[in-house]
């Protein structure tokens, strides 16, 4: 089957293989990875380097030929002093070929194929060919620097020109791999982080840049980097690295075919795209009718036009979890269940709450809270229901947070009696257990309060997904200073699940009040003053059922999505294996 044929045949494996970036926190950012399209390309480039991409001509003048001018070549420039004599290289086991040849292809190393330019100091204006000057994907040079000499980073050292190949050897795993297909002016010159391979007549650049970039080159890389925050191979290693010569005229079609399918590959990811972005624009505009209806009734009717083509519609982890938070905002609204009339309405319940915290402040349990702000019409985002009332967290619960003990005073850490709860522990929806306890003297001397289960806390700053997200205390614990700790005054479990939701669904909201710079943060006040709209309590306990009944249902569709793509990613590395083997 020829590599054409692998592709249009199985075009609805590569194209629907598709895997979902993995992130910190809960939920996903909604990036998807189209791996069969990746995995397409990384097999194109292993057939190409195998010798099995384009059919062998036994009339090719062999590698072997080629190789033999190559060593006459190398003389020569050695006698006229351009480039240095090699010291002798080890031969070529056949323990280090990782796989068989074909007929009139030579293994060999990398620093028989090429030479390198030596290195200057430069003495006037020249371009800087930088790591981050590299366009990756298409391996050019993109965009490289002018630099006064005066200014030269101390990396710039290499000396280039047209027809150059550079290769990371820092962070290789990143391929940062071109060739240098232009002439530059001023004089180009490329950083130390580079290995420099100028290939010898014969060689094309652009075939050594496909090899170097083919999984077999890349797994040579993995056996031999070394460092783990910025692993990294040297020179010696990289040019002792075997390369697969083929004969001239087939490294030519090689180059030519690769190009011809990596256009294909383009275009199949480029359709991929717009078919994600149309689908995503389609599910939202459908879910914004969920939003819109006007009361539980209507809610009914389009979820049941909705649900007739779920199939369709929520083919992706986002489309899902889109449909969750739409399901937290109807809950939020009074849209998810019908209101009943003969409920005790909100009020109520808010008025009880105030004779509760005003009989713990005359009982000296809490402070007397100061007068809180009216909530304005611009903070409603949304008009209530009849019976349900708008108020801020800090009317219904206290607010509050922790410290972080010294970690120079080992009496604070070295008797672990009282979970602690870090910021970036928020990630799972219920705290069962603390990474890390501190003592009791750490709580007596300290701003540690120790909540008990039942304590909601959010985390108000942290890296990445971290902020803005809410977990609920299982266990008696205390936070460091980056959460908050919201102890409500109602006792009733579905009340805190229905606050706990709210939280869910105002995730983004929360995070967008945030201030500060590289790292922006929240802080007691904006979350002790966020508005929240509270439903009458048997009402609370009829939402948090029915959020819980539509959440299975997500969770048990998305499981079986999940079981569909593995399905998919299977059966496109089954594909690749078997037009290798």
């Amino acid at each position: 089957m020829s590599v054409e044929q692998l592709i249009t045949q199985h075009i609805d494996t590569w194209t629907s293989a598709l895997q979902t970036r993995s992130t910190a926190g809960r939920g996903n950012n909604g990036k998807i990875d189209l791996y069969g399209i990746k995995k397409l390309r990384e097999l194109i480039l292993e057939l190409a380097v195998r010798g099995k991409l384009v059919p062998q001509d036994p009339n090719d003048e062999p590698a072997s030929e080629l190789l033999k001018r190559i060593a006459a070549e190398k003389a020569e420039l050695v006698k006229q002093g351009k480039i240095k004599k090699q010291k002798p290289l080890p031969e070529i086991g056949e323990d280090e070929k990782p796989f068989e040849l074909p007929v009139g292809w030579e293994w060999v190393r990398i620093s028989e194929i090429g030479h390198d330019w030596g290195q200057k100091t430069p003495s006037c204006q020249f371009t800087y060919i930088d790591i981050g000057s590299i366009d990756k994907e298409l391996g050019v040079i993109n965009e490289p620097e002018i630099i006064q000499a005066k200014n030269a980073p101390s990396r710039a050292r290499k000396i280039v020109k047209k027809g150059t190949v550079v290769y990371s050897t820092v962070r290789p795993y990143l391929l940062n791999i071109a060739v240098v297909a232009q002439e530059f002016s001023p004089e180009p010159v490329a950083s130390t982080a580079f290995a420099i391979i100028h290939p010898f007549m014969g060689i094309f650049s652009d075939y050594i840049y496909y090899y170097l970039r083919s999984s077999t080159f890349i797994t040579y890389v993995e056996g031999c980097q070394t460092g783990i925050a910025y692993p990294a191979i040297n020179d010696k290693q990289f040019f002792t690295g075997l390369i697969a010569i083929p004969p001239s005229n087939e490294q030519d079609l090689i180059v030519n075919k690769v190009g011809e399918l990596m256009a294909l590959c383009d275009q199949l990811e480029q359709q991929s795209l717009t078919s994600l972005e149309v689908h995503s624009q389609l599910v939202e505009t459908l879910l914004a009718t969920l939003t819109d209806s006007k009361n539980a009734e209507e809610l009914a009717e389009n979820w049941a036009r909705i649900s007739q083509h779920f199939d369709t519609l929520f083919t992706t982890e986002a489309s899902i979890d889109a449909l969750k938070q739409t399901i937290l905002q109807l809950a939020v609204m009074g849209k998810l269940v019908p209101q009943d009339p003969n409920d005790e309405p909100a009020s109520e319940l808010l008025k009880r709450i105030e004779q509760e915290k005003a009989q713990m402040v005359k009982e000296g349990k809490i402070k007397k809270q100061k007068p809180l702000p009216p909530i304005s019409e611009d903070e409603k985002p949304f008009e209530l229901p009849q019976g349900w009332e708008w108020c801020r967290i800090k009317e219904i619960a206290q607010v509050g947070t922790g410290s972080t003990p010294s970690r120079d005073n080992p009496d604070y850490w070295s008797k672990p009696e009282f979970n602690w709860v870090t910021s970036g522990e928020t990630s799972s929806p219920f705290i069962i257990t603390t990474a890390e306890k501190v003592s009791m003297r750490a709580v007596m001397e300290t701003n540690i309060s120790i909540y008990p289960p039942g304590t909601l806390v959010i985390a108000m700053y942290g890296q990445g997904k971290t902020r803005g997200q809410i977990t609920e205390l299982r266990i008696s614990a205390g936070t460091n200073q980056a959460c908050a700790a919201i102890q409500l005054f109602e006792s009733n479990e579905f009340h805190r699940r229905y606050i706990k939701f709210f939280f869910e669904k105002s995730y983004e909201d929360l995070r967008s009040h945030a201030a500060g710079g590289a790292q922006p943060n929240l802080n007691l006040a904006k979350v002790s003053n966020t508005p929240i709209p509270i439903p009458p309590l048997a009402e609370q306990i009829k939402i948090t059922s029915k959020v819980d009944e539509l959440f299975v249902f997500c969770d048990n569709f998305k499981s079986r999505l999940q079981s569909a793509q593995q399905a998919q990613l299977h059966l496109a590395d089954a594909l690749t294996d078997a037009a290798l083997s």
